[in-house]
């Protein structure tokens, strides 16, 4: 069992374990659905056009929206991101696994990252959904 005591993560035995998320994850509690994040701030501008530095907003935005529940990133139970370019996301691993720690810490819900031809936002190279399950 990690997480949170309502949180456990689905591991079946004898399963390589996943690096970076979880195959799935069980939960009890108050269900919060974050609507898509992209990497601008709460003004709706964007600050940069890096993939990372966007990451990392967008991030921040889903951290601060769960807070407005009284929720914390260790409640989040799923992500999906949609990326416009997959070796924007493959080649800067390192430094979007950094960002994501930075701002989520060491926790790792499921997740599925999609390649998208745009996002509606033409500046947006990233848009990350999020579903907590606070306690």
């Amino acid at each position: 069992m990690s997480g949170t005591p309502h949180i456990r993560t689905l591991q079946p035995a004898g399963w390589k374990p996943a690096k970076g998320y979880a195959n799935g994850m069980l939960a009890e509690g108050r269900t919060v659905w974050l609507g898509g994040q992209i990497g601008w701030n709460g003004d709706q501008v964007f600050e940069t056009d890096d993939f990372v530095g966007q990451v990392r907003q967008a991030l921040e935005n889903i951290v601060a929206i769960l807070a407005e529940a009284g929720g914390r990133p260790e409640h989040i139970v799923r992500m999906t991101w949609f990326v416009t370019d997959k070796q924007a996301y493959v080649s800067r691993l390192p430094e979007v696994g950094k960002a994501y720690r930075d701002v989520l810490g060491k926790h790792f819900p499921s997740m599925s990252v999609v390649q998208v031809v745009a996002l509606v936002e033409d500046r947006a190279k990233v848009e990350i959904e999020a579903t907590a399950v606070l306690p």
